[in-house]
């Protein structure tokens, strides 16, 4: 009887060691537009991993396509419910997310965003982001150095309209370019006379598709094609390709990811701005591993995680990586 009250209290010892430990871990929730996008797939990976390592939790979760706020909203809930005191977010509405950030940040939960700002940027605790901007006017310098001499005859396969990351990243290409734009502070896409058709791909593969066909159809010159990512280049691609005209456009992107540097080698996309979504991973859970031991906050304000120029071929005056420099970054750290 004895051995057994003593092998009881053991085991009631052991459970309440592994409570007390369960209690204890940092707990950080991650919000991505998609599940799909592989961007935010590698995102994930790399929170998932940068938590283990450091002995906290990260809960994923993301809208069911890039736009959806109302699943972002409820994946906010559930992670605060769930023990959530940092919550890492890429904003799908910049505006529509504001409420349900403001309401976690009453509940003591540190809110910080990661690629995409909100607007306005201040609501959340702290931003961890590539220069969109910046990585718009890299591929905009690219691709007229690439063109040459050439009069620009440029479609844009955009986001969606109002996404800050979308503008910065379009209005950024035509700065690159030298044509008339915006500047980084606006959510709008300029329009000058060189851009002759306009269409939004939502980042995805399909719909850029689609869109490079209707372009095509609206003006069969096309000779430049700026894309929000690098599944939306991939689409465009094949609508050229499909119409014979694959080798007479120049296609510039933005992401840097695994497959689009591939794309890049093999002549399908000319160059495309590299960005490192580990990077912006770690330092988040980084951040919520210190909230959630010490009650410190991230420093306010943006924190600029790096890009990167990565061609096919080198151009006279644009400063540029080749394609296997990016496939051993791709995803990665600056």
């Amino acid at each position: 009887m004895k051995r057994l009250t003593t092998l009881s209290l053991a085991a009631t010892l052991a459970c309440a060691a592994t409570f007390a430990t369960a209690a204890d871990q940092p707990v950080i929730g991650l919000i991505t537009k998609t599940e799909t996008n592989p961007f935010f797939v590698k995102m994930k990976e790399g929170a998932t991993a940068a938590a283990k390592a450091k002995g906290a939790k990260v809960i994923a979760a993301a809208g069911k396509a890039d736009g959806d706020n109302a699943g972002q909203v409820t994946a906010m809930e559930n992670m605060i419910a769930a023990g959530a005191k940092t919550i890492l977010i890429t904003p799908s509405d910049s505006k529509a997310i504001i409420p349900a950030i403001k309401k976690a940040q009453a509940q003591g939960v540190q809110v910080i965003a990661l690629d995409s700002p909100t607007d306005p940027a201040e609501a959340t605790d702290a931003l961890f982001a590539t220069d969109n901007y910046k990585a718009g006017v890299l591929i905009g310098q690219y691709a007229k150095a690439a063109l040459g001499g050439k009069k620009p005859v440029i479609a844009t396969l955009d986001l969606f309209p109002g996404h800050p990351v979308g503008a910065q990243r379009h209005n950024g290409f035509l700065s690159g370019y030298g044509l008339q734009t915006l500047d980084a502070k606006s959510n709008e896409l300029a329009k000058p006379a060189e851009v002759v058709c306009m269409a939004d791909s939502f980042g995805d593969r399909a719909k850029g598709q689609t869109g490079m066909e209707n372009c095509l159809q609206k003006n069969p010159n096309i000779n430049v094609v700026y894309t929000i990512n690098e599944p939306a280049a991939a689409g465009a691609y094949n609508a050229l390709k499909a119409a014979g005209k694959e080798k007479d456009v120049v296609i510039v992107s933005v992401d840097g990811g695994c497959d689009g540097i591939k794309d890049v080698m093999a002549g399908k996309i000319a160059a495309t701005s590299q960005q490192y979504p580990l990077q912006m991973a770690a330092m988040g859970v980084e951040a919520g591993i210190e909230y959630a031991k010490n009650g410190k906050k991230v420093k306010a304000g943006y924190t600029d995680t790096g890009v990167t120029l990565i061609a096919a071929k080198p151009v006279a005056g644009v400063e540029s990586s080749d394609a296997k420099v990016g496939l051993n970054k791709c995803w990665g750290n600056k």
